[in-house]
């Protein structure tokens, strides 16, 4: 589930990163997603206007988009040692939410890399991380972060965030068959583990799991974006 692109996180600010070797560190990790993420909107642009198609898309940015993603996994580390100051369960469940889909559906099946689902999701997620980690790269300068950066960071998931969740399961569910035929990375009793693992159970139990969560993050994010939205606005009032 894309939640972890878009759902607000606690400020970056107030963090432990208060030592400058700190502060350079997350300028540069947020930077590089931040070009990384652009550099896989420029690609994917230019690849539906070279070929009118999306076709192809994901082989176009699988490389890059492995990567970015992939990185992502020291936002577990960044929040469990206090390094920046979020919820490190919730921050995990995000990113591993991403790196499955990349890793154990899109990679693992190749079935899955085409068809307009892909789109949808690389789109929202691409769109989500420039504006994300923009907001972090801000966050960690001094003075405050500009306003229009504040309003795009919490209003564009309401309509990225949806399209998110809708390619990322319709590209389970284009997953599904051939994970069933081929007993992907399933194994059967006996074996020398002497457990059992169904790989087509757990995708389907990861797809019944966004129904309870899906409306919980969402309405969460729009929670934060009044808290948010509203003192800012009330922040610029007093200095006028």
């Amino acid at each position: 589930m894309s939640a972890s692109s878009v759902t607000p996180p606690l400020s970056e600010k107030g963090g432990k990163h208060g030592s400058g070797v700190l502060t350079a560190y997350l300028v540069a990790y947020n930077v590089s997603q931040m070009l990384g993420w652009s550099v896989i909107l420029i690609i994917m642009i230019s690849h539906v206007l070279s070929n009118h198609s999306l076709a192809l898309l994901y082989r176009e940015v699988s490389g890059i988009l492995h990567i970015c993603q992939t990185a992502a996994i020291l936002e577990i580390v960044h929040s469990k040692t206090g390094l920046v100051r979020s919820n490190w369960i919730l921050t995990a469940f995000q990113v591993y939410s991403r790196v499955f889909l990349v890793w154990g559906v899109v990679w693992s099946v190749p079935a899955a890399q085409y068809g307009i689902q892909v789109a949808l999701w690389l789109f929202a997620w691409t769109v989500t991380e420039i504006i994300r980690y923009t907001f972090y790269f801000f966050s960690l300068l001094p003075g405050p972060v500009p306003h229009v950066l504040v309003w795009c960071r919490y209003t564009f998931f309401i309509i990225l965030y949806p399209i998110g969740v809708t390619g990322e399961l319709m590209t389970i569910f284009s997953a599904l068959p051939v994970v069933k035929e081929s007993q992907l990375y399933s194994f059967e009793l006996p074996n020398q583990w002497n457990i059992s693992f169904n790989y087509y159970y757990y995708l389907c139990f990861i797809v019944v799991s966004y129904v309870p969560v899906f409306p919980q993050l969402y309405l969460h994010m729009f929670g934060q974006r009044k808290k948010v939205l509203s003192g800012a606005l009330d922040r610029h009032r007093k200095t006028e």
